[in-house]
Order: structure tokens, then sequence, then C-alpha cells
């Protein structure tokens, strides 16, 4: 078990004491019924103990109908009076099917598709897919691009953090940070609809190299993203990081030691929290980020206060990163020069009949790997998010396997929710960040 530990609290309401725990006035027996005594402290019984009353174990559903289970997710609860026994949760029947429909898709065709696994991170999983299957190809990129996604990851990462922690203040019973947090998503959803055109699904890459450089005027609208976003960040988390009501909520609730969250299999904020400093970009890295300057947080507790802290921090932790690509970006072209890969421009494929036999196959016939087999695992939002090809050298991949963090991370809630409260369960699946797209797959 984690060490206890205190929160000094700026922000506090009557009825609760310094941690956030609501005050309960104590039961004395005077004549055989229990009544009010004056003072604060626990409640008593005649015998000096809590009153004990025989009841039968009750089960409950939360979800998938309740809005804090963030879709089709239910969770079956076995209750002792208010005290979780037992949980079995259900992803539901969402049933996308983004793998087998991949096994009939080219490779540019299937990255629609991952817009709408984890939606909150849809430019991220772009980025993921496509390097994946430029190893299978065998293919680089240029250092344009690199730097490009390199952007779009962290942009992503900030974006899918702005709708946990809003959401998560919504199930708990802030409001105010909720409207604060989507308005700066919605500055970098108009950024990337000045991008790519999409907002929520962005399609942003292709497989060689991207599917739009920047319009003139893009990186200004970035930096200005950049100067302001950290302004409401801090006045979001200076809203609940010292409050008494969000203390109360979450010190202490579905912790999990370095040692529990390892055999888990989290990764992520979930794994980061309980103490363990394993970040994709830092221990595999990919896209150059091991020349970034930028650190990986970690908790001591591992409780969903703790994994409040590592996303806040993660979100600081990316404008560094965007603050030095935006520094580094070279000029050059998005695309390799592959015409195995890459369609050839407009106005050759209209004007030259090569070009136009070019473009024909590589759009119907698609651009075909090598046969063998890879897996590329990139750093979301979530924690490790991997994909699985096995090519038998046609245009469409014979296995295409998503490794989805949502669903290992899910997969340890028995364990966090046990013997909790029925009202922390919802602060506790809260903490996860799930998006049941990325489950059921």
């Amino acid at each position: 078990m984690s060490a206890r530990r205190t929160i000094e609290v700026a922000l506090g309401t009557s009825g609760l004491d310094a941690q956030g725990v609501p005050l309960r006035a104590p039961l004395v027996a005077q004549g055989g019924a229990a009544v009010a005594r004056e003072g604060t402290g626990t409640a008593l019984a005649p015998h000096g103990g809590e009153p004990e009353f025989d009841a039968d174990h009750m089960l409950i559903n939360i979800g998938p109908q309740h809005p804090a289970t963030h879709g089709v997710l239910r969770l079956v609860l076995e209750l002792d009076g208010e005290t979780v026994v037992r949980c079995i949760p259900h992803i539901g029947y969402l049933h996308c099917g983004f793998e087998k429909i991949g096994e009939y898709r080219q490779y540019n065709q299937i990255i629609p598709w991952t817009d709408r696994e984890d939606y909150l991170n849809s430019p991220g999983n772009n980025v993921a897919f496509v390097l994946g299957a430029e190893r299978l190809f065998g293919v680089g990129m240029t250092e344009r691009t690199k730097v490009l996604r390199v952007m779009l990851m962290e942009l992503s990462r900030i974006m899918s953090h702005l709708v946990w922690l809003g959401t998560t203040s919504v199930d708990i019973g802030a409001f105010t940070p909720f409207l604060w947090l989507y308005q700066e998503r919605e500055n970098i959803y108009n950024l990337l609809e000045g991008w790519v055109g999409a907002r929520l699904t962005t399609t942003a890459t292709r497989v060689g190299g991207m599917a739009a450089d920047l319009p003139d005027g893009w990186m200004d609208g970035l930096r200005a993203f950049l100067k302001g976003f950290p302004k409401t960040l801090e006045e979001s988390v200076r809203m609940l990081e010292t409050n008494a009501i969000w203390a109360g909520r979450t010190v202490g609730l579905g912790a999990m030691s370095a040692q529990e969250a390892v055999n888990a299999g989290l990764s992520g904020p979930m794994l980061r929290a309980s103490g363990v400093a394993y970040d994709v970009r830092k221990d595999f890295p990919y896209l150059d980020y091991e020349t970034y300057d930028f650190d990986v947080p970690v908790g001591t507790q591992g409780d969903v206060y703790d994994r409040f802290l590592v996303r806040v921090e993660e979100m600081r932790q990316s404008v560094r990163i965007l603050e030095q690509a935006v520094q580094r970006l070279p000029g050059g072209p998005i695309n390799i020069d592959d015409p195995r890969l890459i369609l050839p421009p407009k106005h050759k494929a209209t004007s030259e009949m090569e070009s136009m036999i070019h473009h024909f196959k590589l759009v119907m016939e698609g651009p075909r790997p090598p046969v063998g087999e890879c897996y590329v695992a990139v750093e979301s939002p979530k924690g490790e998010k991997g994909y699985y090809f096995v090519s038998d050298g046609t245009s469409k991949p014979v296995r295409w396997r998503i490794r989805p963090p949502s669903f290992v991370n899910l997969s340890a809630i028995p364990q966090m929710v046990e013997g909790h409260l029925l009202s922390d369960v919802i602060a506790i699946n809260a903490s996860i960040d799930i998006v049941m797209g990325e489950i059921d797959r």
C-alpha cells in the first residue's frame, strides 16, 4: 500500500475536513435510540464501534447508459452497503471491426480507420500507422515530414488530455474548468482544420509523407496557441490542484504500486503515476524524439490525484516539444521521392501518359510491400499504442493488429475499485482515460 500523504488545500467548503472528506455527526445511544451528538468525529455505537447492520450484497450496473462510463462500458458492481466488493467490466457491443476491415484495404486506405479508434488522438494514430507501414515497406521520410509529425503527435496529446481533464472535472463535479479547457481544444481543432481541412478525423498522413503541407500563416497560429494555452492550463489546474473537494475525490483512490502497475501491463500516465518512468519516446525513440529536450513526469502514490498531476505535466512538456519543433522545422518536400508509393503531381497526371498510368495503377492496385512482418509502438496520450503488420507481398495486409492502451489499462479496474465506495468508482474509472473505439476494435 502507498504511504498516506497530505495535500495543502487552498479552496475548501463547509462540512469537509482539510482533506476534503465529509465530516460526520457521530451517534450515541440514548434510551435505545440513536441521536446526533454535538461536535464532530466518527460515528459511535453503544459499545464504542460503528453500528453494524446485516444486509445482503447488491448487484448494480454502472453504464452503459451512465454518462460517466463514456461509451458502451458496463461495470457490474457487487456492493456491501456502499463498498465495492467485486467489479466485473463488460466492454459492450461496439464491435468496430477495424482490424478485419484493414485486411481488405490498401495501406493508405486504412488511415481513415485509424482516425476512428481513439478519436481523441486521430492525428497521433495516423502518424503511428504510417510509421509501421513505412517500416514494412522499408522506406523513410523527409526531414520536414519528421518534424511535422512530431507537431501532430504533441498537438494530439494536448488535445486528448484536455478532453480527459475537462470530462473528469465534470464527472467529479467541477464544471468551470471544462469550459476553459474545451475552448483551448477548439483552438487546436482550428489549427488542424486549417492544415488538412478536417477537425476530428484528420487522415493527416500518407505512407511516405503527409496529406498536405502547412498553409501560409499556419505557424503564426501555432505560435499564438503556444503563447496563450499555458495560461489557461495553469488557471484550470489552480481551480483543482488545491481544491478540498477535488483532493477528497482523488487522493488515495485506485492506488496502484509500481509493481502492481507493471504486472497489470499498464502504460502511459497510468504507469508513470505509479512511479515507473517508461515512455516510448525515451525508451524506444522514433521521429528523433531523443533530440528533443523534455522530461517524463512520474508520480509517487499511483492514485487518481497522481494521474491528474502526470497528465497536466505532460501537457506542459508537450508545449516544450512544440516550441522546439517550431524552431527546427526545415524546408523541403513532405513526400519521399519514391514512385512506388507517391502519386505523381497532378499537372503531370493530366498531361503525360506515363504519369497517368502510374497514377491509375497506384490508386487501383496499391503499393506492395515485401513479404514480412513488423511491430511499431508510439507513446499515445493513453499509453503504448502499437500496430502489428503481416504482409504476403500483396497490396493489403494479411493481418493488421492494434495494441490499444485503453483496453489493457481498463483490465485493471477491478483491482482499483474493489474496497472503495460506489461514488469513488466514477473518479477511478475516469482516471483510466478510456476510449471505447480502440477497446472493442
